[in-house]
């Protein structure tokens, strides 16, 4: 489609890592990406001003939330999600069935779709393959994603099948309601199939019939183990198509980017750097630093000394501290920016080290330093 690609530019001679570069018509996207959450059309208490800053050049929204407040109808009026939010850079939509999912006490689920009632007010919704479709075309989203059922854990291998199945034929529905003429969006199918690799396998394989633009492998990070993410994440990747970009959805920490990254992943979103950071929790080199902790009343040090963001350059943690402890609003935008830029400065470090074949040894020396304290 007009104003999309997806180029494959380098792999790593030792991993599965690759450099590549992605397209829309709103930017240019160096990948293996992290794109920051900005669930109801902002990232949370971070100005756009900052925001152009950190320079994520794509970044995503929730169908679900921006559906029920303020509504997808008055954002195609007022021209869209891009121009509503004043972001000139691409936008991701997620489906809107991972939240909807997730508050099982609010919702039905049935081959058409899903009853559920808004979190926000109790007011009784229908989602379905084609309504989801129909939001996100309206929202504008250069990017977006299938609805499909996020299989929970622990759940049976007949469950997991039950559920992938139900996912690709909500995958085929949303390929016939999606306007593939239009040339302003992509659509990726998303996989799914728990913790077994033959259902993985076997979903991977149906939805390459359908020919999407992309993938994404959902329903990880759900509860299973490290080791159950990497392997799927693994095995997954491996049979998803070279030529197409590959998300990895809701994941994760640092130490998950790397793992993934190392297995062929290019795309990447969580909450973890914004949420953590509205909570006191700063992501640095040397771990996770509490900044509430007495320790830092009187610290005039950065949060981390090798950090070349604004706050680092800036404050010191005994600053940082005294505006949590005194619940000042500017706290959370300060340690939400810090957080934000040492994710996206960690994947530009891992761009660069696999464009160099150095992939590995970066890997080893960050988490060697990360990991140490944890």
């Amino acid at each position: 489609m007009s104003g999309f690609s997806f180029e494959l530019i380098h792999t790593d001679r030792l991993s599965g890592a690759r450099r590549g570069r992605l397209t829309t018509p709103h930017s240019v996207i160096e990948t293996p990406v992290f794109m920051p959450v900005g669930t109801a059309a902002t990232v949370k208490a971070v100005p756009q001003d900052y925001l152009a800053d950190l320079d994520p050049r794509i970044i995503l929204a929730n169908t679900y939330h921006l559906y029920l407040r303020p509504g997808h109808e008055l954002i195609r009026r007022l021209g869209g999600l891009h121009r509503f939010m004043a972001w000139p850079q691409s936008l991701l939509t997620d489906s809107g069935g991972f939240q909807v999912f997730s508050q099982r006490e609010l919702r039905r689920i049935s081959e058409e779709g899903v009853h559920f009632r808004s979190h926000l007010d109790g007011s009784a919704h229908f989602l379905s393959p084609e309504t989801s479709i129909r939001i996100q075309q309206d929202l504008g989203a250069d990017i977006i994603m299938a609805f499909d059922e996020c299989t929970p854990y622990p759940a049976t291998w007949q469950e997991c099948r039950d559920s992938m199945e139900l996912t690709l034929r909500w995958a085929e529905r949303c390929r016939a309601a999606f306007d593939r003429n239009n040339g302003r969006q992509w659509l990726f199918g998303i996989v799914q199939g728990g913790v077994y690799p033959d259902l993985r396998r076997e979903c991977v394989e149906r939805l390459l019939a359908m020919d999407f633009p992309g993938y994404a492998i959902g329903g990880l990070s759900v509860g299973e183990s490290r080791r159950d993410m990497y392997g799927i994440c693994e095995l997954t990747a491996a049979v998803l198509p070279a030529d197409r970009p590959r998300y990895l959805m809701g994941v994760g920490t640092p130490e998950d980017l790397f793992r993934a990254v190392e297995r062929g992943v290019d795309m990447f979103d969580c909450v973890m750097p914004t949420r953590n950071a509205r909570n006191g929790c700063l992501f640095t080199r040397h771990g996770k630093l509490i900044i509430k902790n007495a320790r830092y009343a009187e610290d005039e040090s950065p949060l981390d000394a090798e950090c070349g963001c604004r706050v680092c350059r800036t404050y010191s943690r005994a600053y940082l501290r005294h505006l949590y402890q005194s619940s000042e609003m500017l706290a959370a935008t300060l340690n939400t920016y810090h957080n934000l830029y040492f994710y996206l400065d960690i994947m530009c470090k891992i761009r660069q080290s696999i464009a160099l074949d150095r992939f590995c040894e970066f890997r080893d020396s960050f988490l060697s330093s990360y990991l140490a304290s944890a």
